[in-house]
């Protein structure tokens, strides 16, 4: 199928998102609802241009992120073309990392490290970590892209005594994950609860999402053989980015 169609939708100027961005969501949300299908060409640039009342060197930078994220492709002289519709990424329902999981669906992670510093944890930390007030905590907080699209805003604590060497690791290429199962420390368990929130304004920024927009956050226990506790997490994903594979069964 290569017959060109409308893209519709509405740039919103004085909107807080990027003019690029808004047109990336109008295109992928396009693709997504079948309404643009795999192989389809979409309308010449300057007739994308009015209909999304953008510049050239805006759309391009839109087209561009679409050819970046594998769902558009570019054929000199001819246009833009829809390659394949976008599907969700699922996370499994077992507990493994996210490099884990990235290799298994054959992508590539990368990590923005935001935090990665120890200072006394809180009460409110301390609590399911089952440690005093005041105890050595290892925080972690890094934005987690795949083939270079932000997925997660990702914290985890952990109590520094569990891993005394973590304040050295340049986690911006070493797994969280590895690093604990070198310092002998073998999660098996999470307990995990999901809530749906809406971006707040830093979020927004570090997953490249408008304040507003939904994002699933994940708080986790992460427990050892012993079901002792070993780190907490909280993990905002942008919510049209996840989505979350599990399964029920009767007692």
């Amino acid at each position: 199928m290569n017959d060109s169609r409308e893209v519709a939708g509405a740039i919103l100027p004085g909107y807080p998102e990027p003019l690029w961005i808004q047109a990336v969501n109008l295109i992928r949300g396009e693709i997504e609802k079948g309404i643009l299908k795999p192989g389809m060409r979409l309308a010449p640039e300057r007739e994308l241009c009015r209909q999304l009342g953008i510049s050239r060197v805006t759309l391009r930078k839109a087209l561009g992120r679409l050819v970046e994220e594998g769902v558009l492709s570019a054929s000199h002289g001819r246009g833009w073309y829809v390659t394949q519709a976008v599907a969700k990424k699922e996370w499994p329902n077992s507990l493994e990392s996210f490099s884990e999981t990235a290799a298994r669906m054959g992508l590539k992670p990368r990590s923005k490290v935001l935090t990665a510093q120890a200072s006394p944890a809180t009460i409110d930390e301390a609590e399911p970590l089952g440690i005093a007030p005041g105890t050595p905590l290892f925080r972690l907080e890094r934005v987690r892209l795949l083939d270079g699209v932000p997925i997660a805003l990702d914290l985890s604590c952990i109590p520094l005594a569990l891993v005394p060497e973590v304040e050295k690791v340049d986690f911006r290429t070493r797994s969280f994950y590895s690093t604990l199962s070198a310092a002998g420390v073998e999660p098996v368990r999470a307990d995990s609860t999901i809530e749906a929130t809406k971006a707040d304004d830093r979020a927004a920024e570090h997953l490249d999402v408008a304040p507003g927009d939904p994002l699933l956050v994940m708080h986790q226990v992460v427990l050892g053989a012993e079901q002792e506790p070993l780190f907490v997490s909280t993990i905002r994903y942008a919510g049209e980015r996840y989505r979350l594979r599990t399964s029920f069964a009767r007692s």
